[in-house]
């Protein structure tokens, strides 16, 4: 399953959420949504691309990152873009269904 970018923003207000932090954890609350409505995981994950405002914000992201996923991690690129609705964060992935 190919899942189109994911930006931080809470559905139920319509806004951004405040920090890196917050934006990071809220796209991939947002992405788990869209896999779950597909019968996947988060473990079903092989690739992500993240975008970031600013490659400064890494170390921040990779923090919250990290809570989202176990070994074995899946790929990811990481790079700087201009985001829509002026977003720190934009997370997109590829899944696959994992073999029982």
């Amino acid at each position: 399953m190919f899942c189109s970018g994911q930006l931080g923003l809470n559905e139920a207000t319509g806004m951004l959420e405040d920090s890196i932090i917050g934006q990071t954890k809220r796209a991939l609350d947002n992405l788990a949504e869209v896999l779950k409505a597909e019968g996947l995981g988060m473990e079903d994950v092989v690739k992500t691309t993240v975008y970031l405002a600013d490659i400064g914000l890494y170390a921040q992201m990779n923090e919250e990152y990290a809570r989202h996923f176990r070994a074995p991690f899946p790929a990811r690129t990481t790079l700087a873009a201009s985001l829509p609705r002026s977003a720190l964060i934009e997370i997109d992935a590829i899944a696959r269904k994992k073999s029982a």
